[in-house]
């Protein structure tokens, strides 16, 4: 039997994959087109929304990967982040810039999260 259970499943991927008492998040991305602001709270508050699903919460978010569709964004970016992180708590953190699926994106988070 296996211990992996996939939430959100669809024929492409899973917005979140839990194995043991871990939980990798799909890359989420919030409205197209908004400014990098909104998109970054609708991220983070859809981030909380899986970890909630699965039993856990920000407070355990053990690893993040943010993509950008552009570096001069990365101050606006980090303060909706700064804002957000559970204090005390800041996961390890790795940010970059790289093409998103379409133009309208502008910020992508990946999250590794215990349960």
């Amino acid at each position: 039997m296996s211990d992996i259970k996939r939430i959100e499943s669809g024929t492409r991927m899973s917005q979140a994959v839990i194995h043991g008492n871990t939980v990798y998040l799909a890359g989420q991305v919030g409205t197209p087109g908004a400014s990098v602001t909104v998109q970054t709270q609708d991220i983070l508050a859809n981030i909380e929304r899986l970890l909630a699903e699965v039993g856990s919460d920000k407070s355990k978010i053990l690893q993040a990967t943010i993509w950008m569709a552009s570096m001069d964004d990365f101050a606006e970016m980090n303060a909706v982040w700064d804002a957000w992180v559970s204090p005390g708590n800041a996961p390890t953190r790795a940010a970059g810039e790289s093409k998103l699926a379409t133009p309208e994106y502008k910020v992508e988070i990946i999250c590794v999260a215990a349960i």
